[in-house]
């Protein structure tokens, strides 16, 4: 991790609460696209995520946000359930805007809408499920 600052750099106590948290368990099915970031396969079919990689992702994440001059311009958004409230807790320590639950489309489109938003940084949990903030991101050039 030559490219980060040493102070980004993960201690034994970010890894132990990583564990703690218990961040390296991942699904039972493995999509193509997150192979790289498998450490190994449990007996039982569960992957095990490499926590250096998460860590990198992390620290490149956070950097990206920090960016970011004013807090408001960061939309976060999860459609998921076990997402909703992470989203609502992350938008309450950094002060942007959350979106928890549905999407409504036209958010990022139509300017006549009360919940109109113009963000510059868009940070989704599931780009599966929050499909739509991606699709009118790429309509406004986000």
């Amino acid at each position: 991790m030559s490219q980060f600052p040493k102070a980004l750099n993960a201690t034994q106590e970010d890894y132990a609460k990583m564990l703690a948290c218990q961040t390296h368990l991942g699904t039972k099915s493995l999509d193509r696209r997150m192979e790289s970031y498998v450490w190994k396969r449990r007996s039982d079919g569960t992957n095990i995520i490499d926590l250096s990689k998460t860590w990198q992702k992390l620290s490149l994440a956070a950097r990206i946000i920090a960016a970011v001059e004013n807090p408001k311009d960061v939309c976060v958004i999860s459609n998921r359930p076990w997402g909703q409230r992470a989203v609502l807790k992350f938008a309450h320590f950094t002060g942007c805007r959350a979106i928890a639950g549905r999407f409504t489309p036209g958010t990022f489109t139509n300017q006549i809408t009360k919940q109109f938003l113009e963000p510059t940084l868009l940070v989704l949990c599931d780009p599966r499920t929050d499909h739509q903030p991606i699709r009118e991101a790429s309509y406004v050039n986000l």
